[in-house]
């Protein structure tokens, strides 16, 4: 039996453990010399508007669950990376992260609030692609940018293809939430309603947790701009995203009610043996290994189970009370990449993990440690 790292327990196993230490991360975006979007009247900043509703909404949450810890990447005018942001809310171990921003566009009717996960969607759209390069585009600000993000270019559509590779494990919880808020937004806070999008986001495709990044609304039209820059408007926007924390929140204390998680640990199949030079890189190396995984139960099925529609052999590491079946495992992540597209085929939603020394580790370290030492 092999334990996983407390590092990379889900939020259901943190709520089994102690409720008080439910962490959520409130992330102002922008900041000190990074204005964000500017209003058409030019009186109006993205960060000003970002802070003043991420506070409010930390104390909202602190009032309502005096027993969750509540982080702020920053609680005043200043300049944070979006790898720092990211940072801070893994080094907290933290369960969930809440990004708020405010949108932005060159046609001045466009308006409504959206709430984005990380990934991307099926039929791509320009709108998404360039509110994702708008967001990343921070990182020109930040000193070694190139080193740091490993050369990536917001405004190049070719860097994005990396995030079709890098699914994040808790879209599910990720998607939970940001249902709330654009149901809250659009209702309570009579916002245009944009729908809840996926885009690639770097400030969410570096945390370890379940991720949102809320657009409040667009501060190039004047309408919106209104409502954002008022008090009503951002007691009333806040107000919306804490309620939606307050239901998701709720399920999940109901959900660890009626499954109580069990201690998380690997059970390796035997019926389903890694590749004998894999393991021992597993066992004794620092090197990842990858792998495919394509399918959850809550109960353990055999070899040759329809429900992996021909996958074989498979194997499983049992978390959060679930058994996690994947499929392939190499310890070269561009073979790993052609056996996801392959599982795609049967298996939409497949994404690639990772392991070292049988411990989950993060994907994005992992790859990163894969191209250092196969430069």
């Amino acid at each position: 039996m092999q334990r996983f790292s407390l590092f990379f327990l889900s939020l259901c196993m943190t709520l089994a453990i102690h409720a008080k230490d439910f962490t959520v991360v409130i992330d102002a975006g922008h900041g000190g010399k990074d204005p964000g979007a500017i209003s058409a009247n030019k009186k109006l900043y993205e960060k000003e508007v970002t802070l003043k509703v991420a506070l409010m909404v930390g104390e909202n949450i602190k009032k309502n669950h005096p027993e969750v810890k509540v982080l702020y990447t920053r609680k005043t005018d200043v300049f944070v990376g979006l790898n720092d942001r990211a940072r801070m809310a893994n080094k907290a171990n933290a369960d969930l992260f809440i990004s708020i921003h405010t949108n932005a566009a060159q046609n001045r009717t466009a308006k409504g609030a959206e709430t984005y996960t990380l990934g991307i969607e099926e039929e791509r759209t320009e709108r998404n692609l360039e509110i994702a390069k708008r967001e990343n585009g921070v990182i020109f600000l930040e000193d070694n940018h190139e080193k740091t993000y490993a050369n990536f270019n917001p405004n190049s559509p070719e860097s994005y293809i990396i995030f079709e590779y890098m699914q994040s494990e808790f879209v599910k919880e990720s998607i939970h939430i940001a249902q709330y808020v654009q149901e809250h937004l659009t209702i309570d806070a009579n916002r245009h309603d944009r729908g809840v999008r996926q885009a690639g986001f770097l400030v969410l495709n570096a945390t370890s947790m379940p991720s949102i990044l809320v657009e409040l609304g667009y501060i190039s039209n004047t309408e919106d701009a209104k409502y954002l820059g008022s008090d009503t408007g951002q007691k009333r926007m806040s107000r919306c995203i804490s309620e939606a924390f307050d239901k998701y929140y709720a399920d999940l204390k109901k959900l660890n009610a009626a499954h109580p998680i069990a201690a998380t640990t690997t059970q390796p199949d035997s019926q389903a043996p890694v590749e004998e030079h894999v393991k021992a890189i597993q066992e004794n190396d620092n090197h990842p290994v990858f792998k495919v995984q394509f399918l959850t139960s809550s109960k353990q099925l055999s070899q040759g189970d329809n429900a992996f529609k021909g996958l074989k052999p498979v194997e499983f590491y049992y978390d959060k009370g679930l058994y996690k079946y994947t499929y392939g495992a190499s310890t070269n992540y561009n073979e790993i990449i052609k056996v996801k597209k392959k599982v795609n085929e049967k298996f939409k939603d497949a994404f690639i993990i990772a392991f070292i020394k049988g411990e989950r580790i993060d994907t994005q370290q992992a790859i990163a440690l894969f191209k250092k030492n196969n430069p």
